[in-house]
């Protein structure tokens, strides 16, 4: 329902948004301006007056002023052809899953306006939810990337990967000889230094760490070792920007491909590949990198064996 008189009724997938989440998305005008059209009264929810970060919910009737209507009403500039959409691994009500490639990021930013979300929401334009990312994965890492269908979802979602309730697990090819067979403990502190744009996360001793510095924790353990690389299957136990990349520079062992955290190799791209996200429910979503000979994988590994406590695992040496 497009009335400003009577107002807009807040849809199923909406619902749970605050209202300046719900009028940021339905609405091309400033933030600023939207806070004071709530704060003066001249937008209403069911009729009353209502605060900028209260919930609104499915039926909720947002009253919006006149003038809006133009910001409703003026048909959208035209639109390039919609981006495909990265292979879709699973599909529920409330959930998609993806197999992001390589290149893609998952937010639009500086310097680039395609990305996962950005193709998302060209998707259906005028729909009263866009399905959005739940996390993040970095732009030259491949894997599972859940999307919520719902805002509801989208929360509850987001604060599950929050609480490290989930299981994140990767593979990743690393320069030299893993030199230990059994599973290993990675501990780090790490912290964010350098000149804005080129920012790296350095490692620290966990026991020591700099102001600033946050624990990294993550498990790894061998599926293929040789000489010159060697293939390790990694469960992250903490979600730091970088994680993996920083961790294994600092163990001595550099992703291949990582010009950032390691030696740049021409034409090679990062191989890091989030393998396998499994939910508290059980719901266990997994899928194989896009890799050639050498480094192709013929099937996702074995899921990491259960472990009541991780930091039981011996730590690896540094």
């Amino acid at each position: 329902m497009n009335d400003t008189t009577s107002g807009i009724l807040v849809a199923e997938a909406e619902s749970g948004q605050k209202l300046i989440q719900w009028l940021r998305r339905r609405l091309d005008a400033p933030q600023g301006e939207l806070h004071k059209w709530i704060r003066t009264g001249q937008i209403r929810v069911n009729g009353r007056r209502a605060k900028a970060f209260a919930p609104v919910n499915a039926g909720d009737a947002i009253r919006l002023p006149p003038f809006c209507r133009t910001l409703l009403d003026t048909p959208a500039a035209p639109r390039p052809p919609a981006r495909p959409l990265p292979p879709i691994i699973a599909e529920e009500p409330d959930l998609l899953v993806f197999n992001k490639p390589a290149g893609l990021p998952t937010q639009s930013g500086s310097g680039h306006d395609d990305s996962l979300a950005a193709r998302l929401a060209a998707l259906d334009p005028g729909a009263a939810f866009h399905p959005a990312p739940v996390h993040r994965l970095d732009r030259d890492t491949s894997g599972v990337l859940l999307a919520g269908r719902t805002f509801a979802a989208l929360r509850a979602l987001g604060e599950t990967l929050r609480g490290r309730e989930a299981v994140k697990e990767y593979v990743a090819w690393v320069r030299g000889r893993w030199p230990w067979e059994d599973l290993r403990l990675l501990r780090h502190a790490l912290r964010k230094e350098g000149p804005a744009g080129r920012e790296k996360m350095r490692a620290y001793d966990w026991r020591t760490p700099p102001p600033g510095a946050r624990e990294a924790l993550l498990l790894a353990r061998p599926l293929k070792r040789a000489e010159r690389a060697s293939l390790l299957h990694i469960r992250l136990l903490t979600g730091r920007t970088h994680q993996i990349r920083a961790q294994m520079q600092a163990a001595g062992f550099p992703l291949v491909g990582d010009g950032k955290y390691g030696a740049p190799v021409a034409g090679q791209r990062l191989l890091l590949h989030a393998v396998r996200l499994t939910l508290p429910d059980g719901r266990s979503f997994a899928c194989l990198p896009a890799w050639t000979p050498p480094w192709a994988l013929d099937a996702p590994p074995e899921p990491f064996p259960p472990c009541a406590r991780p930091l039981d695992a011996p730590e690896a040496a540094r």
